[in-house]
């Protein structure tokens, strides 16, 4: 039907309804337009498309395991990925094959020119391998993001907000032995510098920040360069570990060397069993000879576990009967000597007594008549005059005499002894 045959009111609703649909359309059209940015947005934050970079390369033996994109690891965190693999030119004989990869902002700030080096790890058994960097220690960062300046030592004592401004290379002493000042330390040390005649300085400001890289670090001329100088970044030494394939490899080589040592010793534990065997049939026959021996030992100890049983397996009954009458004997030996013990001890001590009576008695009497010691003494003197006496009375002299002894021979002088010369004049 055509459209001028509908009526008003039917008119009316069908463009109602077109503006409805045009509108929908129009609102779904905005949606997906928005979902779709949405999701490259996305999918450009997930991957780092906004975010900074900074490239880095090295060199490996072999790029078994490895590929362009991989994901390079730091500290345990995926930190960047692989950039480029290029094998090296065939009349390069130190390096076999270029690595090129990316650090995001800001795991970049970790890599530094001491401690920082990119190792090739085995990341499973199928042969795949992890490129890694390891955190730096010392140095400096590889990548500044201060804007440079090349000024001299005396322009440099003139810049603005001095305290603000840092080296950015390394100042060594003239004669090489010493280094005046290190990158990133403060302008303090610009006499010295200027006395060691160095006319041009490189100085980094630190008041502002830029957002990309404005220098790296050349170890070479020990400062900071344009980064354009070096499109592929900064060089990290590479600590590369075998394939797991290589490893397997060269497992299975030690394998077949040692295969001919197995099965010697295969033959010689052979040999050994056979001896065993050997051992085990003489024992056997060890065993029945010892058999009746072992009857008697087990008959002999068998009443061991009685009280007083070994005493009497090695002490036999006569000869514990005799033990029994000596010690009897002893016994009564000793009783009788303790009886006679005590009654000598009972009559020493009475001696002991008598004597400590009269000893009592004595002092009794010393002390009773006080002149009995000088009377003594007199007593003693005058026995000893008259003893004197009769000694030289005539009649008991002979009584007193001491018996003659044989003297000493008297000494003949030694005649002198004289050479036969000094003889014939001594004539």
């Amino acid at each position: 039907m055509p459209l001028q045959d509908l009526t008003p009111q039917l008119r009316t609703r069908l463009s109602r309804m077109e503006r409805a649909v045009g509108w929908f359309v129009f609102l779904a059209l905005v949606l997906l337009v928005f979902g779709f940015g949405y999701y490259i947005y996305n999918t450009a934050e997930r991957k780092g498309w906004f975010v900074t970079k900074a490239p880095y390369y090295t060199f490996v033996d072999s790029a078994t395991g490895l590929k362009e994109g991989d994901p390079v690891m730091l500290m345990g965190f995926d930190a960047g990925a692989i950039t480029s693999i290029k094998p090296m030119a065939a009349d390069q004989f130190m390096y076999n094959v270029f690595v090129e990869f990316e650090l995001k902002a800001p795991n970049y700030g970790y890599i530094w020119t001491l401690g920082s080096r990119a190792k090739v790890a085995s990341a499973d058994l199928l042969g795949k391998r992890v490129l890694e960097v390891t955190k730096g220690t010392n140095g400096y960062p590889t990548y500044t993001f201060y804007s440079m300046l090349w000024t001299t030592p005396t322009g440099a004592k003139d810049l603005a907000e001095p305290d603000h401004w840092v080296l950015g290379e390394e100042i060594p002493s003239p004669d090489g032995t010493n280094v005046l000042a290190r990158a990133l330390w403060p302008l303090t040390n610009l006499n010295a510098i200027l006395e060691a005649g160095y006319t041009n300085l490189l100085v980094l400001d630190t008041r502002t920040e830029q957002k990309t890289m404005t220098g790296i670090w050349d170890d070479r001329q020990l400062r900071y360069v344009d980064p354009k100088t070096s499109p592929h970044g900064y060089y990290l030494r590479a600590d590369e570990s075998p394939a797991v394939t290589e490893q397997l490899q060269r497992v299975v080589s030690e394998v077949e060397q040692a295969i001919p040592n197995i099965l010697a010793l295969t033959n010689d534990l052979s040999l050994v069993l056979s001896n065993s065997a050997t051992l085990t049939s003489n024992l056997n026959l060890v065993a029945l000879a010892a058999q009746p021996a072992v009857s008697n030992l087990a008959g002999a100890t068998r009443h061991l576990d009685q009280p007083g049983a070994l005493g009497e397996w090695l002490i036999p009954t006569n000869i514990n009967r005799q033990l029994e009458g000596t010690i009897s004997n002893a016994n009564a030996a000793l009783t009788t000597a303790n009886t006679n013990l005590t009654a000598v001890l009972d009559n020493l001590n009475r001696s002991l007594d008598n004597v400590a009576g009269i000893t009592s008695n004595l002092n009794q009497q010393v002390e009773a008549n006080s002149n009995i010691l000088s009377t003594i003494s007199d007593t003693v003197k005058h026995a000893d005059e008259f003893v004197e006496g009769l000694k030289r009375f005539w009649l008991f002299r002979h009584l007193f005499k001491s018996k003659a002894t044989n003297g000493p021979p008297s000494a003949v002088p030694a005649r002198p002894v004289h050479s036969p010369k000094g003889a014939e004049q001594a004539k």
